[in-house]
């Protein structure tokens, strides 16, 4: 049984700080984000929404992926309740920027071609 437990113990050190990598690699991949759509606007990019809408669904994938190792501990309904509820959001937001990105793609593929016909 003591063997048991220390197995658990293991498991548990392992998945928190797999979930904190995970997680900061997350808010690391936003704030770099965020700084190149910054320098991106300063210099009057076209395309710094697409930039920084990519940025952030990456970011929220790792987010994600944090929250799904966290089911890994999970112990009370309650806790698998919320972090559910939390799992679907994350999800939620993560298919509308996709979304975003793909009719942010969609109108500078159109805005080149039309560009390409006036020249």
């Amino acid at each position: 049984m003591d063997l048991l437990y220390q197995a658990e113990s293991v498991l548990h050190a392992v998945v928190q700080c797999g979930i904190l990598l995970v997680e900061y690699v997350g808010v690391f991949v936003l704030l770099v984000a965020a700084v190149k759509s910054t320098i991106g606007y300063l210099r009057k990019d076209p395309h710094v929404r697409l930039t920084l809408a990519e940025g952030i669904a990456l970011s929220l994938g790792f987010k994600l992926g944090g929250e799904v190792l966290r089911t890994v501990i999970v112990r009370d309904w309650d806790e698998l309740i919320v972090l559910g509820a939390i799992i679907v959001l994350r999800g939620a937001l993560a298919f509308l920027i996709h979304w975003e990105i793909k009719n942010g793609e969609n109108r500078i593929a159109i805005s080149k071609r039309a560009q390409e016909l006036e020249d």
